[in-house]
């Protein structure tokens, strides 16, 4: 069945991130740029957290941010993740448990042995089953 297969067989391994000190402006504009709705932090190969499209946008528009404020001092650092091993219904099932208010996580950043080595999306999820 399809929820049976591993998050490797499906995630993308090519991951745009940013390092934790860009300005969030630049942060935004590379999000906007790939047309991707999370990017994962990382600093020396490791995640440090990550940064969505909406939360930055939303606060850029009602000008939450100083000038210079960096990625380091909004990004998610408690980042959920999933093993490339885990199975796309292990992944669902992640993506709903530590969504806020019954939504859905659209991105889980893919770690095996402390390093980012894909992501997986909701998007790659239902291009799957489809």
């Amino acid at each position: 069945m399809m929820l049976d297969k591993k998050v490797k067989e499906i995630m993308t391994t090519d991951v745009i991130t940013t390092p934790s000190n860009v300005d969030v402006v630049n942060a935004f504009e590379e999000l906007m740029e790939h047309k991707i709705s999370a990017m994962p932090v990382v600093d020396d190969g490791e995640l440090v957290g990550i940064i969505t499209a909406t939360d930055l946008g939303h606060n850029l528009i009602l000008d939450k941010y100083e000038l210079g404020t960096d990625v380091k001092s909004i990004m998610i650092k408690d980042v959920v993740t999933v093993s490339p091993e885990n199975t796309i219904q292990e992944a669902i099932e992640i993506m709903q448990f530590h969504a806020p208010d019954s939504n859905i996580l659209n991105q889980l950043p893919v770690v095996e042995n402390g390093k980012l080595v894909g992501i997986i999306s909701d998007g790659d999820i239902i291009k799957l089953i489809l």
